[in-house]
């Protein structure tokens, strides 16, 4: 009983530690995983845990990876998904062959290994990894241009099932086996059972939560119970489960499901728990000494990869996509390598490989490379390459309350934050949407009516009912202010060009002009500044005003809303300059 005692004790410290040792490290921006995978190496070393059953390993690994991919999924809204579907799932089927491929001819050539062995480490090391990219991407707010953000979550999703197939076809090379039609039709399962299942599993899981009446802190348990099984399922009749999951978790979040706040943040920790969980345990379970042996073939493979192959795979894959050259090299650079490397390592060990622990030692010490050269310059090579854009207000608190599920509205609680537009205009001066109904405010724990209310404090709290994209612009006027991109002129928030413009006067209280109502609000702001039109450039329209944020040669693509132009007495005397330098 002593003994059971002392290792829930060491389990407790050591998760404590991680956290503590995580947050220290966000100070000097050192990647969280890359803190996790240390502290894991430094347990084994100094505490002399003798941790090696590889069998136990490759559970946890799946069940945490399993249950990172839905929560990845869960957050991937469907306009992200759609934004990059195509050119990540070239990028995750024949990227990450090129890659396995480039890797493969660099491993023989450099390390002397066999064309099998090989193409095994290139397989290993070939995809990218979703813990590592969800976690690095919004690790400090980093925001990038939303097709690239997009391609990265997406293909890191995506390209777990190629790289897993890819891998178990080069140990049965290495074992002597064949290649015929029996490997292909595995792959078409894989790729096909993990796709149908996932989606079948995503509608079946959000019908059974909607219909079920439970405490409410059993929804997540019911989500978490309904993962596990679609995995365990769809990998029990040889398909992709990774896929399954992630497949999965899109559906259900991107469906109205009853407790959606509870599950996701529940998933969030959860995610967050298997992560810390996850890279903790790899970390003890590799041996330091394996990696002092392996260190330079591991060099030699982490350079190829990350300055060669990947390159080359996004290259190929991405040229016919319309990605310009920044947003490629950018992306060709954060190719994160992460858990399903080291994961995908402990297969040649479980399937009985000669030296399979070179195997393992190798992948483990390209993600550490990778984690150290990728991971730790991210910010810096988002902003060198310009695809960095100003990251969103901080969102406003925001309790969601169950309606029934197949009503067209949502009723939701706002709290106001400091420096917000609440804050700022008050509820008398406030563009609410149209289609937004104030329902009460709760100030200092005590209700007041709305229609007594001329002036918002931070903490003030404003019950809503309304369609849900009027409540995420709500979001914005009730959520700290963007200073980036209100300092650069671009407004308070963004749309796209194309975004018809009566639906934009509709959510944000501005009366449209008499015009075509099928009319994009890029093209309205176009014809109205005609050539003046350029970046910076603001049209007021009401009590707003419309700025051109983007633009592609003639075409408006993204255009700022700032609601408070009022309060920019300088803006006059600046355009009017701009009117003078042009007429000059």
């Amino acid at each position: 009983m002593h003994h059971v005692d002392t290792i829930i004790f060491a389990l407790g410290s050591l998760l404590m530690l991680a956290i503590l040792a995580g947050r220290a490290s966000s100070r000097i921006g050192a990647p969280l995983l890359l803190v996790f995978l240390a502290l894991g190496i430094a347990v084994d070393k100094l505490a002399n845990f003798q941790f090696n059953d590889y069998r136990l390993a490759s559970l946890v690994g799946s069940i945490a990876i399993a249950v990172i991919l839905f929560d990845g999924g869960l957050r991937t809204p469907k306009a992200v998904f759609k934004l990059a579907r195509w050119p990540a799932l070239v990028l995750s089927t024949a990227g990450v062959l090129v890659t396995a491929g480039v890797t493969c001819v660099v491993a023989r050539w450099l390390l002397g290994v066999g064309w099998a062995q090989g193409f095994l480490i290139g397989s290993i090391v070939a995809s990218t990894d979703a813990a590592a990219v969800f976690l690095l991407l919004h690790q400090r707010g980093l925001r990038l241009r939303p097709r690239v953000s997009a391609l990265l979550e997406v293909e890191s999703g995506l390209n777990d099932p190629m790289a897993v197939f890819l891998t178990l076809l080069s140990i049965h090379a290495v074992q002597g086996a064949g290649f015929g039609w029996a490997q292909l039709g595995q792959f078409a399962l894989e790729m096909g059972g993990g796709g149908i299942i996932g989606v079948a599993g995503g509608f079946a899981l959000s019908a059974i939560i909607n219909r079920l009446e439970l405490s409410a802190g059993l929804y997540p348990i019911l989500a978490l119970a309904g993962t596990l099984f679609i995995f365990g399922a769809t990998q029990t009749i040889g398909a992709s489960g990774f896929l399954a999951v992630y497949l999965a978790g899109f559906i259900m979040g991107n469906r109205r499901v009853k407790a959606r706040q509870i599950i996701e943040r529940f998933h969030d920790g959860l995610a967050w728990l298997s992560q810390i969980s996850l890279f903790l345990m790899l970390g003890v379970l590799v041996s330091p000494d394996t990696l002092v042996r392996v260190a330079l073939p591991a060099l030699v493979v982490a350079v190829a990869l990350i300055l060669v192959a990947r390159p080359l795979a996004v290259t190929l894959c991405l040229s016919f996509f319309g990605f310009a050259w920044n947003e490629r090299l950018f992306i060709s650079w954060v190719g994160l390598r992460g858990a399903v490397p080291i994961f995908l390592g402990l297969l040649p060990v479980l399937s009985g490989l000669p030296g399979a622990e070179t195997y393992f030692g190798i992948a483990f010490a390209v993600v550490l490379l990778s984690l150290l050269a990728q991971g730790w310059t991210i910010g810096p090579a988002a902003r060198l390459l310009d695809v960095e854009i100003p990251a969103d207000p901080e969102p406003p608190g925001r309790a969601d309350i169950d309606l029934p599920v197949d009503g067209p509205q949502q009723l939701a609680m706002l709290t106001v934050a400091p420096e917000s537009e609440a804050a700022v205009r008050g509820l008398g001066r406030l563009v609410v949407p149209e289609s937004v109904r104030v329902l009460a405010m709760i100030r200092e724990g005590h209700p007041v009516a709305p229609e007594e209310v001329r002036v918002l404090y931070p903490g003030d709290a404003v019950l809503v009912l309304g369609e849900p994209a009027a409540l995420t612009a709500m979001e914005r006027l009730f959520g700290r202010r963007d200073h980036g991109r209100r300092a650069a002129g671009l407004g308070d928030f963004q749309v796209k060009g194309d975004t018809p413009l009566a639906t934009v006067a509709g959510l944000y209280g501005f009366e449209a002009p008499h015009v075509d109502g099928d009319i994009a609000i890029g093209e309205h702001l176009a014809r109205r500044l005609g050539r003046r039109a350029s970046v910076g450039v603001r049209l007021k329209v009401g009590e707003v005003a419309l700025i051109v944020a983007s633009m592609d040669e003639t075409r408006v693509t993204e255009v700022g809303i700032d609601l408070t132009p009022n309060e920019r007495p300088w803006t006059r005397l600046r355009q009017g300059l701009k009117g003078l330098r042009r007429s000059a």
